[in-house]
This record gives C-alpha cells, structure tokens and sequence, in this order.
C-alpha cells in the first residue's frame, strides 16, 4: 500500500498492510478450506487437542510429510506447550508460504489485519500515517501521509528505517514492521532512519494518532494557476477530484500542477477515473502483463473536462504504484512533463481474495506497463526536469521543485 484495481484492483493493488507470524517456509492452499472448520477465530485451540483436517496431499508429486513432521515435533517437544494456539500455527506457515515467494507484495492477513487493512483503505485509522516498502530489501518510507504525524516528525519519503524501537528491521517484512509501527492514538514510537545523502542515522520519535487522509485538495497560485494535489488513490478520491475539477473550470484556470509528490498509490480504478479526466476518451491508461505474457489495456473512459488545460506533473520517491500509472499515462499520452525526483517504482499488480474466517490474501498477479510499454518495477519514473528538495529546504519551508513546475507552466501558458 496497490499495495497493491478496477475494484478488481485493491482488489488488485496497494499498497499496502499489515501481517504477522512466521512458522515455516511451506504450506499448501487447501489446508486454508480445512481451517475453516474452525469456527471461532478468537479461540485458542491448544496444539495437543487440535484435530487437523485436510491433512492429505491431492498432490502426489509433493510430500508434505517435513511438514507434518514438524507439526507433531511442535506438539511433543516444545517447552511450553500452553502457548502453542494451532490456529495461529496455520496463519504463520500461510505467512511462511508466501514469504519463500521473495516478492513483498504477496501477503497474507489474519482476521484481525483483514479488519485493520479495510479501516486503512477507507482513509481513517490510528497510526503515524507513512506507507512502507522494500527497496534493495532494506525498509523504505515510500511516502509520509500529508499533514500525518510522520510528515510532521520529519519522516521523508526515502528514508531507510534502520529500527523500531529497540527492533531491527534487517529480517522484517512490510507487513511485520507495520504492525510494530501501528499503535493507539497518544503513544510514541521511536524510528532510527538514514535519510537519503546522511551519513549517519538519526532517531526519529513520532505521537501516534488518528489518521483521517482527505485524497485530493485544490488551491490558486498567481494568474489563476490550480495547485491540485492528490494524496492517495482511495474510495472517495474521484468525488473530491470532481469537486476539485468543478472550482478549477468555475476559475477558469489556465494552467495545473498536479502534484502527486508522496502519492503512494491505492486503487488503480480511480486513477483510471481520474486520467479519464484528464486525458480524451479511449487512450491507453496502463498497460497488464500477467504470468504468460499476455497483455491487456485499460483505457480512458471519457469525461475529459480538464484535457485542454496545460498540466505539469511533480513526481517524487514517494510517489508510487497508481500515482506512478498516472504520471505515465500523463507523459506518455500528452507529453506532460514531469518535474521533481524519480518515483518509487512499484510496478506490480495485487488482487485481494477474501477467505474463510475473514480472513484475506493478497496476491502479485501481474505486472505493469506505462502505455509506451515502459516496465517501472524498481526502476521508478525518471522526471524530465529532476529537482532536489533538500532536508534544508524542507525545514526551512522552501519548495524548489513547486517553484520550477510554477516557472515551467507560466511558460507553456505563454507560448
């Protein structure tokens, strides 16, 4: 947090959340349907009385006998056998599972994360307010939430999370360092980050709070210009954007920067929409890759009230997944030039399936391209004009890359 998306995708995307446990690295898929036998999800069922279902293998090619040998080691020998809760056992082996995958964006999330991922989505939940990824599999801050306690803190999109509290975080999925982070409203909780070009980390220490993300705001610079600003991709991002879009037709604007600085994602259908605003009817906004190879579009759908205004992009290393499919369809359809650092680079689809007990699973399916049939997947999205916002700037509240996209649009106006 795709994360991780036409409803298929958050669904298909995101970011994003939450998962725990770690029991081993193989399980197979159909013991999930044996656990649903198990009724009452905040039950404990001690190791030695639990009967397990499903046991036998439809696969005869694999032997899930190692498995089962362990599970029965587990109920002999471990130590304190009134700790063990056989449920929770199922959940870190499906955890397990999918972390022998090595891809960060296939997770796994109990009940109780399932529940945590829906608030987190629908734009209020308790926390610091930063999305988080691995990047050259160190944890990364992809963005801080706009106005959320990370940002005021001084958590920056880039910053390389060293420890958690007392916690180092060289062995921890997304997931995992999520749940460390997350916490009641009023607690604080210590980061030691390396921003980028530091030398040496610093500790970070940040109030948890409610976060309530607004998705999309709007103001006016000189000669009318709209700043328009798109936080996140999220369930009432495309009414904010049309609210947005009606005070920038009722202005009479001539020009928008559009930034999606710190953007890092969410559903991919409503940065369909709102490319669809931007852009004419029928051109491509990205581009699916799945497992075989085959491709397909997804298109504009028209509504473009806003196509014939000039538009700048600004981009930066928080910005991510369906704010980076938006640049893309932005540069690649109209030739919009795009102006701040290069993007993150998540260029992976995810579909969320629900299962038994509440339960879900999000799973990579695809991948995607910018409609030149650009792969970003670590690579990110290059700025045509790259400016730096340094740390400096940033405390001394000085906006060179707004400055730049300000200069840049005045200038296509005038031509």
């Amino acid at each position: 947090m795709s994360e991780e998306i036409n409803h298929k995708l958050f669904k298909k995307y995101f970011l994003f959340f939450v998962v725990l446990f770690l029991l081993v690295g193989s399980f197979w898929i159909g013991y999930v349907s044996g656990s649903a036998s198990i009724k009452n999800i905040n039950q404990t069922y001690p190791i030695g009385s639990t009967t397990i279902e499903n046991k036998l293998s439809a696969d005869k090619n694999l032997d899930f006998s190692l498995f089962w040998k362990v599970w029965d080691l587990l109920k002999e020998k471990y130590v304190d056998q009134s700790s063990l809760d056989a449920q929770n056992l199922v959940y870190g082996a499906i955890n397990g599972m999918l972390k022998a995958t090595d891809d960060p964006y296939t997770t796994f999330f109990n009940p109780k994360e399932t529940k945590e991922f829906s608030q987190d989505i629908s734009g209020r939940f308790e926390g610091i307010g930063a999305e988080l990824g691995i990047k050259e599999d160190i944890l990364t801050v992809i963005a801080p939430l706009d106005g959320s306690p990370a940002q005021k803190a001084g958590l920056m999109a880039g910053d390389k999370i060293i420890k958690i509290d007392d916690k180092s975080t060289a062995d921890v999925t997304i997931d995992q360092a999520v749940d460390l982070i997350r916490g009641k409203k009023g607690t604080e909780v210590i980061l030691t980050v390396l921003h980028s070009g530091d030398q040496e980390t610093r500790e970070i220490k940040i109030t948890r709070d409610t976060i309530e993300v607004k998705s999309v705001k709007v103001e006016f610079k000189d000669n009318d210009i709209a700043y328009l600003k798109i936080n996140q991709f999220g369930e009432q991002t495309t009414t904010e954007f049309n609210v947005a879009m009606n005070q920038i037709i009722a202005r009479n604007s001539k020009g928008i920067i559009l930034d999606l600085r710190n953007n890092p994602g969410g559903f991919l259908d409503k940065s369909v929409e709102i490319a669809s605003k931007l852009i004419p009817k029928g051109k491509v906004v990205v581009t699916e890759e799945d497992g075989t190879g085959k491709k397909n579009n997804i298109y504009t759908t028209g509504g473009d009230k806003l196509s014939d205004i000039p538009i700048v992009v600004l981009i930066n290393e928080g910005s991510a997944s369906a704010s980076e499919i938006l640049a893309g369809a932005l540069r690649d359809n109209k030739g919009v030039q795009l102006i701040g650092k290069k993007s993150f680079g998540k260029g992976s689809v995810q579909e969320l399936i629900s299962l038994p007990n509440n339960s879900s699973v999000k799973i990579t399916v695809a991948k995607w391209l910018t409609p030149n049939g650009d792969y970003i997947m670590e690579k990110g999205i290059n700025p045509d004009i790259e400016v730096d916002l340094t740390i400096d700037d940033y405390k001394n509240n000085r906006d060179p890359q707004l400055d730049k996209a300000m200069e840049k649009i005045q200038e296509i106006i005038e031509k």
